[in-house]
């Protein structure tokens, strides 16, 4: 950028591509408006320039200036940013100039540790759904091969994908085998990111030892929450928070389910207990919302929520791979979003890719309460929804205090 085209913004004033400092003085200032510059669509930070457009000139000298943004655009945000510097000896004094550049790269630019980006005048922290924009207009698009940048092979449970490894078939002793991270690269556990070896989410989720641990993957967990009425305006009677990898996701959550409650019944002198839903049902439910959830949605967790008279089972996105709702009714031929995560629930054993979840559920509620499940699809906002229909008996129940043995379950959750 050309003084002309820096005179040009100065007197247009600041805005969302323009930004003005009297100097440099604390560069982590200086830094916000970079960093949200880099993160937004470009700008450029005029120097030596009040709020107002007056040119009041840089005081400090114009090398130690230019050293001080070289060594600033390189080592103070969490990347090196690409920019353009500039000065000019003007009448009211010495200006310069740092024309920023939409970044690139695997997520949004940091500065002090925190994300910024540009609102009108100013360099804000976005709010939780501009994040969440950022993240997927940024370039980071969450999908199970993307590397997580903080996450490595240290934070690879071995134990656990050998296991998943036998469970398939594969001798894990027989010589000769490949070494541990040739073996988790070549089966999309790790991805090589700059030279680095790093854990792919589907690694994470899959096999890690902490899988909520990272900024991108703290949502992707199961919320179970029980409601007094039949919406979410009504008295919370329960919560949960079901983490972990995958499969341990639904094993907590579907333990937290058959916590809240149970009624029995007698054929001769033998107890029969019967929960709210059939745990097949719920179960086939949990399993298809956090295989085929849209990952890119990082904003939002499966949601399992009990009403009155329902059970919702929410999954962030749409059906995959351009599915209908007439489809998944029909029975149709499975489409995986997440490859990688069906082949791990299948070979775990809590999936087929048959396409028989929707007809098994509709068997498990048909023969339990006479009902037929739902589905539905929002597009607009993201989501899709398989609703259970509760029984009389079942609501009653559902409001009475859980036993002892359903408080051990649900707190493993």
């Amino acid at each position: 950028m050309e003084w002309p085209e820096v005179l040009r913004r100065i007197e247009e004033g600041e805005g969302p591509h323009t930004d003005f400092k009297r100097g440099l003085g604390d560069l982590s200032t200086v830094g916000r408006a970079i960093c949200a510059f880099a993160n937004a669509d470009g700008g450029v930070v005029v120097f030596g320039v009040a709020d107002g457009g007056e040119i009041v000139g840089v005081k400090e000298g114009a090398e130690s200036v230019r050293e001080r943004l070289t060594s600033f655009l390189q080592s103070g945000c969490s990347s090196p940013v690409s920019a353009r510097t500039g000065y000019h000896e003007a009448p009211g004094g010495r200006v310069h100039w740092v024309e920023v550049v939409r970044q690139r790269g695997f997520e949004p630019m940091r500065c002090a540790g925190r994300v910024w980006t540009r609102r009108e005048r100013s360099s804000v922290e976005p709010s939780a759904v501009e994040l969440q924009d950022l993240y997927i207009t940024f370039g980071y698009i969450l999908t199970e091969e993307r590397a997580i940048q903080d996450a490595n092979a240290a934070h690879i449970d071995l134990a656990a994908f050998r296991s998943f490894l036998e469970r398939l078939g594969f001798d894990t002793m027989a010589d000769p085998q490949p070494d541990s991270h040739s073996d988790l690269r070549n089966r999309g556990v790790l991805a090589e990111v700059g030279g680095e070896l790093c854990a792919t989410l589907y690694g994470v989720l899959a096999f890690g030892r902490d899988p909520q641990r990272y900024p991108q993957t703290r949502n992707f967990r199961i919320e179970c929450v029980a409601y007094a009425g039949d919406d979410r305006a009504a008295d919370v009677l329960q919560v949960g928070r079901a983490g972990g990898r995958l499969d341990e996701q639904v094993e907590r959550a579907v333990g937290w389910f058959l916590g809240l409650g149970r009624f029995e019944s007698y054929a001769e002198l033998a107890r029969k207990d019967r929960y709210l839903l059939p745990r097949i049902a719920i179960r086939e439910a949990l399993v298809n919302a956090v295989t085929h959830r849209d990952y890119a949605v990082t904003g939002s967790k499966v949601l399992l929520e009990v009403f009155e008279t329902r059970v919702d089972v929410t999954s962030p996105g749409t059906l995959p791979n351009q599915m209908r709702v007439e489809n998944v009714l029909a029975g149709a031929n499975p489409r995986s979003r997440n490859e990688s995560m069906a082949h791990l629930m299948e070979g775990l054993g809590y999936m087929e890719q048959r396409g028989r979840g929707w007809p098994i559920m509709s068997r498990e509620m048909r023969t339990f309460n006479g009902t037929e499940p739902e589905l539905l699809q929002d597009r607009d906002s993201r989501f899709v929804r398989v609703t259970f229909r509760l029984d009389r008996l079942s609501r009653t129940t559902s409001r009475r205090p859980v036993d002892e043995s359903a408080r051990r379950v649900r707190s493993g959750v």
